[in-house]
Parts: C-alpha cells; structure tokens; sequence
C-alpha cells in the first residue's frame, strides 16, 4: 500500500472534522453500521464513560482482560502521534493498510447511500468493523465526549463504567454537575451492571436515579469497593481482597481507576471469568503515555495530558513528589474552548517559570493570552511553536531541574515524536514502541 493512500484518508477524514464538526445524533452511526452487518454485535463490550480517568480506566480494563487469555480491542480519542493509536487488538494498533481498506468499504456501504458521518462517527463505525473481521472477543470502548448520544452509544454493554463527573465541555454537556452526570449515565442499559468512581454527590444521585430507572444494578466506589493508597495499594469489595496491587501509571489517583477497573471486571457475565493473576499482571503491565509520563531524566521531564481544571488539579498535586524539589519549567498550551484561566491559577505557583505557546491553532488558545494570564505569577516566556518552545527548555534548563508539558493532549502529541527519535522508537504502541520510556 502506498503511504499517499493513507495519507489521503487521513486528510478525507480531518476534512469531515473540519465541515462538520460535532453534531450528535445516534441514527447516523447506528444506520452506518447496519449497511455493514451491524458488526458492534459480534463481540461483547465494556463501555467507559467520564469526565476525567476513562482513559487511564479503558486502558487497564484492557491490560486485565488481555492479560486473562482474551482477544480484546481498544478503541479510544484522542491519539497522541499517530492516528492507528486510537485502534487497538492486543498489543497491535490498526495498520495503515487497514485504515485504508475499512475506510474504503465504509464509504461503499455508508457514505454513498447518504449517510453523511463525521469524523468521530466515521472512525467509530472503522473501530467496529475493525474489531469484528480480527475476531475479538471483547471491545473496551471509550466515549469521545458524553455519552447520551455519543457515537459510540449504539453498543449493548456487558458492563458500564462511570469514572468521574467533573465540568467539561460546558457548551456541549450543561454547567452543573447534575447535567454533566445526566449526559455521561446515558450510557447506562437496562439491566446492564453499572460501575461508577469516586464522583460528587450531585452526580452521584443523577447517575443512582437513571440506574434505578432502567433496572442497571449499580456499583459504587466507597460503597461496594474502595481502594487504600501508596505505592502498593489494595482493592476491597464485592467479595475480594486484594493487597500489595502495584500499577506502571503514575499518580494515587491511578489507585481509584484500578479499583473501578477491577469492579468492573467482576461484573463481567460467567462466560469472561478474569482471575486474580490477570487482574495483577494487567495492572504491573498497563501503557497509558502521556499521563505523568516521565520521558526523560536530565533534566526530568513529565508529559502529561491534563486540558481542564480537576486534571490540572491532579498533576498539581502529584508533582511535589515526581520531581523530588526540582525547580519546575513549565510549557504550557491549551485549547481555546477550556476554562482555563482556573487552570493557570492552579499550576502557576507550583513553577519556577512558564514558557507559553498556541497548540492546533486555531483552535488552541493563543501563546499572548496566556502569557498575560501567567505574568500574574511568575516569569513567562513567548515561544508559539510547541517543538522550538520544547528543544529552548532543552536546551536552557539545568539537568538536575524539570520540565513539565500540560494543558492539552494535543500539545503532548506534538512534543512526543522528539522523545520517541531520541530512544530510538517510531511509535507509542506495537512492537519495539511497547516499552515505556525513558
């Protein structure tokens, strides 16, 4: 296959993000899916939704079931370098030959019959019949944003997970907590097991009323199970103890996402029993870049993808001990639709210094903004290309300092193909890309 043919997918489906933007209505993608054979049908699924952590979640749950013998796809948005990151069976991405092909055939039986699909539908209905011509046995599904009428909510879930409510994404899911919660348990089934994280008690009771409506037994973090925190940790609940539990991700508040994963596993129906064994090495194995991700040692630098206040608020409190009293240089870039004034407000004095900048404008908040807001706390540097800001602090901060990259997943996709070249590697997943860095 020629690198143009893929090439050219990628620009016809960026060209959808483009025209369309987001314009969420199920029918499209559950009517897509039909001319195809309705291939969402052929394997089973735990569906993720949440404010904050469904990735990490979706993730391990993963790890976990990989790691019990089954055939497992991943789906999950954004990717942070290359586009087949968001495709997963196994350990393997999707290959660019098959983006290609799946493309091909969705425009035959979809698109040429009228059905005009956006992006996130477009790729969701490749994720599908991806995951259905590999066999899978089991599909961990994230949501892209929502979950009522996000696209991918035209699967019947063995599981439901809820991670968290937090506000996001206000124009599209409300102002309060209880409308964010409302749009998010829209992805609850009748009958279907919901488990849900540590999440405030407004959303809590939205999400108890909806499960109680549709008959979804619901499993609640500090309930049904809890987790203790520390380097090792333990899971309690739903007739298990588990200790001395340990994760590759970085940050207590992974803790809580192992405990939600965990419960979710357990509620997987008898024909996908997953033993403690997997449970353990799924969790000592799990990949999630650019989540705290400490990709180099000197100076020490940290990746990670937090773009709204409670992610913010999280990195915030796990620096003191990444970087061990290293004097924090920060690089930071946002996207212009965020609340992010609360963000700087939070990070800012935790940093010796800022370099700000504008990432995928014009969507991404502008670098002179920034810095006005940032010159408030400390000192601020102007650089509007993320990689010339990175290869600056890589170039003027000691190594015995650091240097932490936030505000966006998208500025951490920018940065990381530097960090991958220098180890040697070409992409984030597969093969000789599997092994963490640094």
């Amino acid at each position: 296959m020629a690198a143009s043919a893929y090439a050219d997918v990628l620009a016809s489906l960026y060209r959808l993000e483009a025209a369309r933007g987001m314009d969420f209505k199920l029918e499209r993608v559950a009517l897509a899916l039909k001319s195809l054979g309705d291939p969402q049908r052929r394997f089973a699924a735990i569906h993720v939704a949440g404010t904050n952590g469904k990735g990490s979640v979706a993730a391990m749950l993963h790890a976990i079931c990989t790691a019990a013998g089954y055939r497992v796809g991943l789906y999950t948005s954004p990717h942070l370098v290359s586009f087949t990151e968001r495709i997963r069976v196994g350990t393997d991405t999707i290959s660019e030959a098959e983006v290609v092909a799946l493309a091909h055939d969705i425009r035959s039986a979809a698109t040429v019959r009228g059905i005009d699909l956006t992006f996130f539908e477009f790729v969701t209905v490749m994720a599908f019949l991806h995951f259905a011509r590999c066999g899978i046995d089991l599909a961990i599904v994230e949501v892209g944003l929502g979950g009522r009428l996000d696209a991918t909510n035209v699967i019947d879930p063995a599981v439901a997970v809820i991670t968290s409510i937090g506000l996001d994404h206000q124009e599209f899911l409300g102002e309060t907590l209880a409308s964010v919660a409302f749009e998010k348990a829209g992805i609850i089934k009748p009958g279907t097991p919901v488990v849900v994280g540590n999440v405030p008690p407004e959303g809590e009771s939205v999400i108890e009323d909806i499960a109680a409506a549709r008959s979804a037994p619901l499993y609640r973090w500090g309930r049904d199970f809890s987790t203790s925190r520390g380097m090792t940790f333990g899971f309690h609940g739903m007739g298990l103890e588990l200790t001395d539990l340990r994760t590759t991700l970085r940050g207590s508040f992974q803790n809580e996402n192992a405990a939600t994963a965990i419960a979710a596993v357990l509620q997987l129906p008898p024909t996908f029993p997953v033993g403690i064994d997997a449970i353990r090495l799924g969790l000592e194995s799990v990949r999630w870049p650019g989540r705290l991700d400490v990709v180099a040692a000197n100076p020490l630098v940290v990746l990670d993808g937090a773009h709204n206040l409670d992610g913010i608020r999280a990195i915030a409190a796990e620096l003191p001990a990444i970087v061990s009293g290293r004097p924090i240089h920060l690089l930071f870039g946002v996207m212009r639709d965020k609340q992010w004034g609360p963000m700087v407000d939070t990070i800012a004095p935790l940093v010796s210094d800022v370099t700000v900048t504008t990432v995928l404008p014009p969507r991404g908040e502008s670098a002179a903004a920034l810095a006005a807001a940032f010159s408030r706390h400390c000192a601020v540097r102007l650089i509007a290309d993320p990689q010339a800001a990175l290869a600056e602090l890589l170039h003027t901060v000691p190594d015995r300092e650091s240097i932490v990259v936030t505000g966006s997943l998208f500025l951490v996709g920018t940065v990381y193909p530097y960090f991958l070249q220098r180890h040697g590697k070409r992409t984030l997943f597969s093969g000789a890309g599997a092994t963490p860095l640094p």
